[in-house]
């Protein structure tokens, strides 16, 4: 039986106007915060010059936003459940444009990366905060196609931030890749402010308390393991994951422990939950590997150039971009269970043919492969998004999306890493320059080999969820007949 609508959804129903704008305005703030995530990267040799500094020191300048982000984003999420979410968008927003500018102001590389970490910190807001206000601004009904928009704006924004950062450094130097976000943030902060939903009023003896322990431990624990796997080998990442595991054990311990928890332990037996965040890293690392292991496949292999390199690499983000609102409609009209089902058997397919075809057909069976891969993922991420935020109670949202964020993070650096040395590993070297193209065709089979596994493994997971789900269902109809 389906519920009849809140009065809230009602007035949504009722105002399609009001709801598109509040669309633009989280759609706004999404593309912000994936144009973050990629247009600094390729700035990174124009600042090592202008800093002298070496590459390893010029990475943290991406390496602190996104250990920012990872460490931040669920205590982010709870807190918008607190104080109210709308309200902790617009100090988001702000965050994000005033570190923007700090950004490009910075007289050195470390006051650079501290404003990158705090320009992490908004759009740690910004992820947790707009998938979690969908369930406020738009119907049930629609919510499919609000998460695919959402999708094509991360899209977009990964897909634009090379191109548009390189124009930027050409014309109007380094400063320009951070000042760019300036007039966008602006924007996204006077159309928030304006459009969105206000904040339910909640007696302040009734609000929960925020878990301040929890929080330092968790975002410990997360930035260490995020430390952990960027650095790699040697004494630091040692020392990174040892934190990592004792971060690990003593947030489980204080969670159990406190009143009001950052996360509560108990909600991960929520099957559709617990599938969620699992499928969400395995997806995410998959997708990881295509950028990781993809550029070397092409230039050592296959033997392309720079430039050719990166057009046939634009396939992917352009695909996804315009497949995530087809895909968001689908799920709309086909459900969040078929819908699942369909997007990881478009990605194991396409892991497979990543696997095979690229060898046998080179360039052409590489794209092929991309063109069914990547619209799976968009698939999949408007349902699995859909699936699990679509039931959260009001006092969760915010931190649920924030958890989904994170498993999303977490997947795509452990992609980085742990499919990074599959590829070396198959192909007998980490120096790819110097490789016999067979040994990196090799090594590409291998690691999307493993790739398919990892979603079959999803798949798994997603058919012990359906079960389980099922399984509830009906015992609570059977408890309410009785």
């Amino acid at each position: 039986m389906t519920a009849a609508p809140t009065i809230s959804e009602a007035r949504q129903l009722e105002r399609p106007a009001s709801v598109r704008r509040a669309l633009v305005s989280l759609s706004l703030s999404m593309l912000l915060a994936s144009l973050g995530t990629s247009i600094a990267n390729v700035a990174l040799p124009t600042l090592a010059e202008a800093f002298d500094a070496s590459f390893q020191e010029v990475q943290w300048v991406v390496l602190a936003y996104l250990l920012a982000i990872t460490a931040l984003v669920v205590s982010a999420g709870r807190l918008g459940d607190i104080v109210g979410r709308r309200r902790l968008l617009l100090v988001g927003l702000a965050t994000f444009t005033t570190a923007s500018v700090l950004c490009g102001l910075a007289p050195s590389l470390w006051l650079l990366i501290a404003a990158r970490a705090a320009q992490g910190l908004g759009a740690a807001i910004l992820m947790a905060l707009t998938m979690a206000l969908i369930s406020e601004t738009v119907p049930k009904d629609r919510t499919g196609s609000a998460m695919g928009l959402l999708g094509t704006m991360s899209a977009v924004g990964t897909a634009l931030g090379p191109s548009l950062g390189g124009i930027l450094i050409a014309e109007l130097g380094w400063e320009a890749v951070f000042y760019i976000n300036v007039p966008l943030g602006l924007l996204a902060l006077l159309l928030a402010y304006h459009v969105l939903p206000a904040d339910r009023s909640v007696p302040k003896a009734d609000r929960a308390g925020f878990d301040g322990l929890g929080t330092l431990l968790l975002a410990a624990t997360l930035a260490a393991y995020a430390l952990a796997l960027t650095v790699g080998r040697g004494q630091l990442g040692l020392t990174a994951a040892l934190v990592a595991l004792i971060g690990f054990s003593l947030f489980v311990f204080v969670e159990t422990r406190v009143a009001s928890p950052l996360i509560r332990l108990a909600a991960l037996r929520n099957p559709v939950l617990s599938a969620g965040l699992v499928m969400n890293a395995l997806v995410s690392t998959v997708m990881m590997a295509t950028l990781v292991v993809g550029p070397f496949f092409l230039s050592g292999a296959l033997g392309l150039s720079a430039a050719a390199v990166g057009l046939v690499m634009s396939v992917g983000p352009v695909v996804s971009a315009l497949s995530g609102v087809p895909a968001g409609r689908a799920v709309d009209s086909l459900g969040t269970a078929s819908s699942i089902m369909l997007g990881l058997a478009m990605m194991a397919i396409g892991s497979v043919a990543l696997a095979l075809l690229a060898a046998m057909f080179d360039v052409a069976g590489y794209v092929a492969a991309i063109v069914l891969l990547t619209p799976g993922y968009q698939l999949f991420q408007a349902a699995n998004n859909t699936a699990v935020m679509r039931d959260v109670g009001p006092d969760q949202r915010g931190t649920t999306s924030g958890m989904l964020n994170l498993s999303r993070n977490l997947g795509l650096i452990t992609g980085a890493s742990a499919m990074g040395a599959v590829f070396a590993f198959a192909a007998g070297s980490s120096d790819f320059a110097t490789a016999a193209p067979d040994a990196v065709a090799f090594g590409m089979q291998i690691t999307f080999a493993v790739a398919a596994s990892l979603i079959i493994v999803a798949l798994g997971v997603w058919m012990w969820s359906y079960v389980a789900t099922e399984r509830f269902s009906r015992a609570m109809r059977s408890g309410q007949e009785q």
